[in-house]
């Protein structure tokens, strides 16, 4: 009866672990949908907002920083699973407390830059999936810096300013660049 109870056992291992991992891969592709459609890279991957993402850094950090008033400069975090310089030190669970509710693992709130108001909307299927997703790229290391505090100073990131519409109308016109090859007023 043993050697029957084993090999059941064994039998079912051999046609459940394909299951498990086609439902994995499901989830996974799921996840890298969602990431994709969501926009992720757009702000967590180097050389995005210059235009020219860099591929092999996918979701490795920005390179760009957004000063919010008051608030300091923010850039976007790597989201790879490098133990160090990601989230690689990060349950699933963990990241989709922080997609859906906005709370890192140390407690920090994420930035107000971070659209997890819009993503706490998602099924708990599709932010599992998010998650499963990210902890399936490969790990690479690219710490960013920053946060950086409203009276810090940032040397090591472009900075975009997100300016309030009266901030913004309030400052001075700028002057039109002039081309090298145009010819002088008169001639």
């Amino acid at each position: 009866m043993n050697h029957l109870g084993l090999a059941a056992a064994a039998l079912a291992c051999a046609v459940l672990a394909p299951l498990h991992a086609a439902a994995a891969d499901a989830q996974i592709a799921r996840g890298k949908y969602l990431v994709t459609f969501g926009g992720c890279g757009d702000c967590h991957t180097p050389g995005s907002f210059l235009g020219h993402p860099d591929a092999q850094r996918l979701l490795a950090g920005s390179d760009v920083g957004f000063a919010l008033p008051g608030l300091g400069v923010f850039v976007a975090r790597n989201l790879t699973p490098d133990k160090e310089t990601g989230i690689g030190a990060w349950t699933r669970a963990q990241i989709v407390t922080a997609i859906t509710t906005g709370k890192r693992p140390d407690g920090r709130i994420l930035a107000p830059i971070m659209p997890w108001m819009d993503i706490k909307a998602l099924t708990k299927a599709d932010a599992n999936a998010i998650a499963a997703y990210l902890q399936s790229l490969p790990p690479v290391k690219n710490a960013v810096p920053g946060p950086f505090g409203p009276s810090e100073k940032v040397s090591s990131v472009l900075v975009f300013d997100i300016l309030p519409a009266d901030v913004y109308n309030s400052l001075p016109p700028a002057s039109a660049p002039q081309s090298p090859a145009a010819p002088a007023e008169g001639k």
